[in-house]
């Protein structure tokens, strides 16, 4: 994947992570956005390779909400 496609799938994939840290955190969309962004996923989400930008919005929120609660991730093992 080029990395226009990646980006291109970050787009879609992104809003529909923080709505859900909103909902779920009752959160600004400011701090919801913050707290994606100044993560360990969103740093591998943003790497190809990583494979994550494939995984649903809602799986993508578990692995978040496991980073903030245990201060690791779980990656599935397709990953």
């Amino acid at each position: 994947m080029n990395d226009e496609k990646l980006t291109a799938m970050l787009e879609l994939i992104i809003p529909q992570i923080i709505q859900l840290i909103m909902d779920n955190r009752r959160l600004s969309n400011k701090e919801a956005a913050g707290l994606l962004y100044n993560s360990e996923l969103y740093e591998m989400l943003e790497k190809e390779e990583s494979k994550l930008w494939h995984f649903s919005a809602p799986t993508l929120y578990g692995l978040l909400d496991e980073e903030i609660t245990t201060g690791k991730i779980t990656y599935p093992e397709e990953v």
